[in-house]
């Protein structure tokens, strides 16, 4: 552990250490993407507190604690990865019913977005026991948070979809799928599989893509480009293959406010609250919610 640790620990003790954490409860809790550094203080201290630790994986886990300076024997440590999930999530259950704090973490990030601990959660909550999230990293919020990709008032927000299949033609559909979806989408990739992945994404044409690499570590890389120009930007230089990558493929276009058909808003308005007719005519006519709320305002005033 180094001294900067060490102060973290302290910190996290000042900070946390006199807020309520009941027994008999599980924690979830989000754990580095890369960065040591971006753990919460909240985290630090229940990770002390917590008289087991159920995990992906181990010996990462032994690591990463050892890191911070947190001593727990093997005991302490649960394996609840994939795998045996279902099962193991009873081990879990049956600590918490002996009145245990147990603290869940992936390998890296927020447990149960894209890594295991969904069906943890789900049979936890089944056997009416507490739940309590310590929220954090995470890649998928880390790359929404800087791509620009969803403006606020968007009505479209966006989709996470995780990693698609590794067969060609199940991986083709899967983009066919994302081609037809006008929303920001959220995909994940392995180093093996990014150069398939940007051939693939490449059918969406001239829609920007912005692919997030090694996020929070030392060699992290950002990059914005058309679907149809991101293998030729990966193939320029053989070190944007290496790492782990967030990918996110922001919205379609929106047409012209300037072609916008206010037929079936003209219709509606004057049987109908404004914002009523505002979401049918949306829903009819597939236009943007904002832009017919803005016409339907000036119809109004005239």
């Amino acid at each position: 552990m180094s001294a900067s640790f060490s102060l973290a620990l302290q910190a996290a003790q000042d900070a946390a250490g006199s807020q309520h954490y009941p027994q008999a409860c599980l924690y979830v809790a989000a754990t580095p993407i890369g960065n040591l550094a971006d753990i919460s203080l909240r985290t630090l201290h229940l990770l002390r507190l917590a008289d087991a630790i159920a995990c992906e994986d181990t010996r990462h886990t032994h690591t990463l604690l050892r890191a911070y300076g947190i001593d727990k024997g093997g005991a302490q440590l649960l394996a609840v990865h994939q795998h045996n999930e279902a099962e193991a999530a009873q081990q879990v259950i049956a600590r918490l019913q002996q009145g245990q704090r147990v603290a869940y973490v992936s390998d890296a990030g927020t447990p149960g977005v894209s890594d295991p601990g969904a069906r943890l959660c789900a049979a936890v909550r089944a056997a009416g026991l507490r739940i309590s999230p310590l929220p954090g990293a995470s890649s998928v919020t880390a790359l929404l948070s800087c791509a620009g990709a969803v403006a606020p008032g968007d009505d479209s927000g966006f989709s996470f979809i995780g990693f698609l299949p590794t067969k060609a033609r199940e991986r083709q559909q899967a983009v066919e799928a994302i081609g037809r979806d006008a929303r920001c989408q959220v995909l994940l990739e392995a180093p093996h599989r990014i150069a398939a992945l940007a051939q693939a994404l490449a059918a969406l044409g001239e829609r920007l893509v912005t692919l997030g690499r090694e996020l929070t570590k030392q060699f992290e890389e950002l990059a914005t480009c058309p679907a149809q120009e991101l293998a030729a930007w990966l193939a320029a230089d053989g070190n944007r293959a290496k790492g782990e990558f967030a990918v996110l493929v922001h919205p379609q276009p929106k047409a012209a406010s300037a072609g916008l058909d206010l037929r079936v808003l003209q219709l509606l308005l004057p049987e109908l609250p404004l914002k009523t007719a505002v979401r049918l005519a949306a829903e009819i006519t597939g236009q943007s919610r904002n832009e017919l709320y803005d016409a339907a305002l000036e119809l109004k005033r005239e």
